[in-house]
């Protein structure tokens, strides 16, 4: 399955505990059908003391929700949306870029 989430897009969350929620995606795992969402489905990490966290114990951290549960935030109307794909330019200039199907909007720029 083709992921049509990237890494920097802002996504609502549709399911799970932190539904309604957006963030922008920090990590997608195309792989294992898997992104984590800056400030979404914090987890509790008990840490030893080391050089990043000199101080150790209890730490947040964003755990990975299924890339099923994420839809892409519309940048016109700020609702999830589904992603279309369309071709721009002409010629050797034509690229393909990602349309926000609820708008119409282009999300590559």
């Amino acid at each position: 399955m083709a992921a049509r989430i990237k890494k920097d897009d802002v996504v609502i969350v549709l399911a799970g505990k932190d539904k309604g929620r957006s963030g922008r995606v920090l990590k997608v795992m195309p792989k294992d059908e898997r992104v984590v969402v800056e400030g979404v489905n914090m987890a509790k990490r008990h840490t030893k003391p080391d050089v990043a966290h000199p101080q150790g114990g209890v730490i947040a951290k964003e755990a990975s929700l299924h890339i099923s549960n994420v839809a892409l935030r519309d940048p016109k109307t700020g609702k999830a949306t589904r992603v279309g794909y369309k071709f721009v330019g002409e010629g050797a200039s034509k690229r393909k870029v990602r349309v926000a199907k609820g708008s119409g909007v282009q999300i590559d720029v």
